[in-house]
């Protein structure tokens, strides 16, 4: 789909010196496709996805968890819209994770994620997700107070705290069978203002914009500075991140569809063998078919 290598060049599995200046939100990869090129060679890596998630289904050994992380218009919705297309509806379930409810504040602070978890042979996807909680919470800590903690709990090490937990929650669902795949939508802050703008100016995105993204985004350098050492602090070979550059939303989708792809290809899943009993049941069940069949004739 890709060539060989550009995935492991994005892909962050040890955080010790990252930096995220270091990714240009603008890099294609070298590639240099028009818009039908691009929807072609993703529509390609679709349908192999399509067929890798059917044998995973059938073989309900594996789960995937796919975390989406990103500023406002990275592209997040489009992402998953365009890259899970052709996927089975029923073995695939996005979750949205907003403000959290009165109910999610009275527990831990991935307790709410823990519920939505992929069974076996299920991709989950998390559009947002626990990093939350070391991102827009660190930004405005006014939320932390909101969170009911005792206040001994809240103190200088609190962020620290919070990365170990993520980083041992990760480790179980990886011991038990869940493949993790973090990605964080790498955008420019002036292809952001770019899209702002677009919402405003073109009357069919209006909807999309809020007043709200704007007071966000006077919190860029904070939001960077946080999501770089929340990578920095949770990356691991068994859940690492993939810095995808942001800026061109057909490279986006190329780049997130190629690193599912080349990790169920490496997971390799198949469709459960026929045991030598099924196959009595199943030979069995074609003859009496083919009976009906011949009934009909006479």
């Amino acid at each position: 789909m890709l060539k060989d290598g550009l995935v492991e060049h994005f892909r962050v599995a040890d955080g010790a010196d990252f930096r995220l200046k270091r990714f240009d939100p603008a890099d294609t990869g070298g590639l240099d496709l028009d818009k039908d090129e691009a929807r072609e060679l993703l529509q390609s890596g679709v349908k192999r996805l399509r067929n890798l998630q059917e044998r995973l289904f059938a073989e309900k050994r594996w789960s995937v968890l796919i975390v989406l992380q990103a500023i406002d218009t990275a592209g997040k919705d489009g992402t998953i819209e365009h890259v899970m297309s052709g996927v089975n509806p029923q073995g695939c379930e996005v979750t949205s994770f907003k403000a959290p409810s009165s109910l999610e504040l009275r527990h831990d602070f991935l307790w709410r994620t823990t519920c939505a978890l992929p069974e076996r042979g299920e991709i989950g996807i998390f559009n947002r997700s626990y990093y939350e909680e070391v991102l827009v919470v660190r930004v405005h800590e006014e939320l932390l107070a909101k969170q009911g903690l005792a206040p001994e709990l809240i103190g200088k090490d609190i962020w620290r705290e919070r990365f170990e937990s993520i980083r041992d929650f990760e480790k179980h669902l990886a011991r038990n069978g869940t493949v993790i795949l973090k990605f964080f939508l790498n955008l420019s802050k002036e292809e952001q203002r770019r899209r702002f703008l677009a919402r405003i100016d073109e009357p069919d995105k209006n909807w999309k914009f809020e007043p709200g993204d704007l007071a966000e985004r006077k919190h860029w350098d904070a939001y960077q500075r946080f999501y770089e050492d929340a990578i920095a602090n949770t990356a691991t070979e068994h859940a690492p991140w993939h810095v995808v550059p942001a800026d061109n939303k057909w490279f986006t989708r190329l780049l997130v569809a190629a690193t599912i792809v080349d990790r169920l290809e490496q997971l390799d899943p198949q469709f459960p063998a026929v045991d030598a009993e099924a196959r009595k049941a199943l030979t069995k069940a074609r003859k009496e078919l083919l009976a009906e069949d011949d009934k009909r004739k006479d």
